[in-house]
């Protein structure tokens, strides 16, 4: 009897570590930015291994906004200021239209120029609402002293 306890303690110690270890590596994978499509004031940005908590999706925008601004010059605001950024995951590539919820990018040319809608991230900036982001459908907010907020 002693015994199958012991076994049933390592198999759950064994599993714990397995999925210790898996969460420990895909939260440490880098962000790979597959592709930049613009369209006026909305970008989308094609991602694989975007962060998968939402603390770490908002800590990633501030840590790379710049660079974003420098390599792809996004974002793009309207001349009213407004911008919309999408992070889109890029999941199996660029497909054709064909399937029902396709998002199609017209900048490049069919017949894969379509991935499938999987947003990740969502940032928005307008003078009426500000700063907010979505992740995961919850939204928030950037206050004027830097704090974040969630709706």
């Amino acid at each position: 009897m002693k015994r199958k306890h012991t076994e049933i303690i390592f198999l759950l110690l064994l599993f714990a570590s397995v999925l210790t270890t898996y969460l420990i590596w895909i939260s440490l994978r880098p962000v790979s930015i597959i592709a930049v499509h613009q369209d006026d004031d909305y970008s989308s940005v094609l991602v694989k291994n975007f962060p998968i908590t939402e603390k770490g999706e908002i800590d990633w925008w501030f840590k790379n906004k710049d660079m974003l601004k420098s390599r792809y010059e996004i974002p793009k605001p309207s001349s009213y200021g407004s911008f919309t950024i999408i992070f889109w995951d890029y999941g199996d590539g660029y497909k054709e239209e064909g399937k029902y919820d396709r998002l199609c990018f017209y900048d490049m040319p069919p017949p894969k120029n379509c991935i499938d809608k999987n947003i990740v991230f969502y940032v928005s900036y307008s003078k009426n609402s500000g700063m907010y982001f979505i992740t995961n459908n919850e939204k928030y907010y950037l206050k004027e002293n830097g704090k974040i907020v969630r709706e």
